[in-house]
């Protein structure tokens, strides 16, 4: 039992014997006082910190992989299925925390569905594929000969990042990076809230949601820039370092969706 249910038990039986009159509570036994609760601490305030720079991925340069993604987007605006499934090779992986989850001996396209749930009734796997088909960068996949993955991976000094890491305790996943440069902090989760600062390109560090009304429209996330000052940011204009990929393999002229790395983070 938390802290807070037990200090509204211990309420809820002081008033009950109040309510039951004086020959019930002379009848308790005298019990032994018990220490009050720990006071929560409180986190402690964000501080300045060194901005590590950071360059978005870089966009493919191949003429095909273009056409291919704007015929990929054509099938998925049309949620055709059929048209699909030719373009999933059948050895279609799924790398996940624990390995390759992709069933074997089963046609990739099954693999693809299950990995970014494609049947889902709201459409959302249309929509995630849709995310993918739209994203033009792409960083080679080392574990697989002439496979590439999408979005690419940003470019950074690994060192500089982790001296960031040490000396702010926190971890990769407590830091995200922007779009574009010029990004607008704001003094709430409201999009037409005053401007605090503008971020360049280096890494954002992000906060928990401290309960702040938001507009659902356009929703805001917590940070901290190198000056130690809060704001919000819009979701949509930064990314995180670890993100699902959707990779690519180029068979011969032709360009296909070789796997999957994520959906289970």
């Amino acid at each position: 039992m938390g802290q807070r249910h037990v200090a509204l038990a211990s309420f809820l039986s002081a008033l009950l014997l109040a309510a039951a009159g004086p020959s019930i509570a002379q009848n308790q036994q005298p019990q032994r006082s018990q220490p009050l609760p720990a006071p929560q601490q409180q986190a402690p305030a964000p501080k300045p910190y060194t901005p590590v720079a950071v360059s978005a991925p870089a966009p493919m340069s191949d003429p095909s992989f273009e056409a291919f993604r704007k015929q990929l987007a054509a099938i998925v605006e049309k949620k055709d299925r059929k048209a699909l499934a030719p373009m999933v090779v059948n050895n279609f992986f799924w790398m996940g925390e624990k390995g390759d989850k992709a069933a074997k001996g089963r046609p990739g396209i099954e693999n693809l569905a299950k990995a970014i749930e494609l049947d889902a009734q709201d459409g959302s796997g249309w929509e995630t594929l849709e995310g993918f088909a739209a994203d033009a960068s792409a960083s080679p996949f080392p574990e697989r000969q002439n496979t590439i993955c999408a979005p690419g991976e940003p470019q950074f000094n690994e060192q500089e990042f982790e001296q960031l890491i040490e000396a702010t305790s926190t971890t990769d996943d407590d830091w995200a990076v922007p779009i574009q440069a010029g990004l607008e902090m704001r003094a709430s989760a409201q999009p037409n809230a005053p401007v605090v600062e503008k971020l360049g390109m280096h890494f954002v560090q992000v906060l928990d949601d401290d309960g702040a009304p938001a507009d659902q429209n356009s929703p805001m996330l917590r940070v901290v820039a190198p000056s130690g000052k809060v704001g919000f940011i819009p979701v949509d204009a930064i990314s995180p370092l670890i993100n699902d990929q959707m990779c690519y393999v180029k068979q011969g002229s032709a360009w296909k969706i070789a796997g999957f790395i994520g959906g289970d983070q």
